[in-house]
């Protein structure tokens, strides 16, 4: 009885000690998280509110690729598109708040609409819990070649000269490149004549034949004219130079500082989704998108990754809401 007695102790210290040696060894003592377990319950659902095609589309499919063979569900993609995204985006209010329903969605429906349409049917920071940025693409300004203008240095000398005698199109009023135009001036001191088109590809033509001179577009769309020779690029709209156009300098170097416009995407959940839920799937995001063939895949549409923290990503749309709201009303934009 007595040997049975001491022989606990031994017992109990022999198993602490192979607990500190797998916990040396770096082994996880638990194989999930609590939010990975409940990621690993259901399938998953991300929303596009935008037909299939484009970064948006492109970024939905990375995703439920990499959430699928992450946590053993299936995960399909649907594209809800119509009512300028607002269907898509609907469903995910309206989703439940377990982190197998979410949205990828253009900043343009969480920082700009909300201000421009006076009857928006959202509150982005109610309805919904920002996950993280998944990818941006800088903004360029281009020149025509009819123009004559060879770079923002001569850019601003002719608005200055003759103010607004020169005019920038966009693909419409209250688009990101329209604001992106409206900051330029603000931040500048120039006065551009705005011409919106109908979608970016009839502005963009319009500025290939001459008919206006200017215009800002996501770089991807613009840099096959450009290396083409048949679009002069002015300066990009970020801090710093692009990846897949290191020769083409901001315009922040051409001392017009405080023009940081970029087409960005984001990753939401319904709002009441448990933040650990939503930190596991930022990380998720994070590790999918650092592959070399997803980061392959992204550059082939311009797109770089942008991921971030959630609490990091809500300051982001806050900030650049605020940003909006601002150039909107002072500048009396209202939506056609």
């Amino acid at each position: 009885m007595k040997n049975m007695i001491m022989s606990r102790p031994i017992v109990f210290f022999r198993t602490l000690g192979m607990a500190l040696l797998v916990l040396a060894a770096g082994t996880p003592v638990y194989a999930q998280s609590e939010a990975q377990k409940q990621l690993s319950s259901d399938r998953f659902t991300i929303v596009s509110p935008f037909p299939p095609g484009g970064p948006v589309d492109t970024l939905a499919r990375v995703l439920s690729e990499g959430l699928s063979k992450r946590y053993g569900q299936a995960a399909v993609v649907e594209n809800l598109a119509g009512a300028a995204g607002n269907i898509g985006i609907d469903k995910v209010k309206r989703a439940r708040d377990d982190g197998h329903t979410l949205l990828v969605v253009p900043a343009g429906n969480l920082t700009i609409n909300p201000t421009l349409m006076p009857n928006f049917p959202f509150n982005i920071e109610k309805d919904f819990v920002p996950v993280t940025m998944l990818a941006k693409a800088p903004n360029v300004l281009v020149a025509s070649t009819a123009s004559g203008i060879k770079n923002a240095k001569e850019l601003m000398a002719l608005a200055k000269a003759k103010p607004n005698t020169l005019s920038y199109a966009s693909p419409g009023v209250g688009s990101g490149l329209h604001l992106a135009g409206e900051l330029f001036k603000q931040q500048a001191g120039v006065d551009l004549l705005h011409v919106p088109y109908n979608g970016t590809a009839p502005a963009l033509n319009d500025v290939l034949g001459g008919v206006v001179p200017l215009m800002f577009s996501s770089l991807p769309s613009a840099l096959p004219f450009i290396k083409s020779g048949k679009l002069v690029a002015l300066g990009i709209t970020d801090t710093k130079r692009s990846s897949i156009a290191p020769e083409i300098p901001t315009l922040a170097e051409q001392d017009i500082k405080g023009v940081t416009v970029t087409s960005w995407y984001g990753l939401l959940a319904p709002a009441g989704t448990p933040p650990a839920v939503a930190e596991q799937l930022a990380k998720d995001a994070a590790e999918l998108l650092a592959k070399p063939d997803v980061r392959e895949r992204l550059k082939s549409q311009g797109l770089t990754d942008a991921t971030m923290k959630p609490a990091e990503f809500a300051a982001a749309i806050r900030d650049e809401t605020a940003m909006w709201a601002k150039i909107i009303k002072v500048r009396n934009i209202v939506a056609e």
